[in-house]
């Protein structure tokens, strides 16, 4: 394996996870799972952590945007603090990857 230079953060949607795996398996990249929940809806999501040389991280975010699509979903219950609930069901766009690349000074298996 070549050396890691970049550490890329992808907070995937939970229905995205399997997809975004698979998709940077070809890749040959470590990548760390960790289980999360994040927004205003408190849905599960995945911080996945891949470590990846610099002349990869063009393929690995190809990989991210074919794997990780945006849904709209519906919300039907009340927004926490509102004192009634919606009349309608209030669409809201979710899923998707937010993706942060940080340089890694130095990498070490021990």
């Amino acid at each position: 394996m070549k050396p890691i230079h970049l550490l890329m953060l992808a907070v995937v949607h939970d229905q995205d996870v399997d997809a975004a795996t698979r998709a940077l398996e070809p890749l040959g990249a470590p990548v760390v799972y960790l289980a999360s929940t994040g927004g205003f809806l408190g849905r599960g999501n995945a911080t996945l952590l891949i470590g990846l040389p610099d002349e990869r991280e063009g393929d690995a975010l190809a990989a991210l945007r074919t794997s990780c699509r945006q849904r709209v979903e519906y919300l039907t219950m009340p927004l926490e603090g509102s004192p009634l609930p919606m009349p309608t069901p209030v669409p809201v766009t979710v899923g998707g990857a937010t993706v942060f690349c940080l340089p890694v000074e130095q990498f070490e298996e021990m």
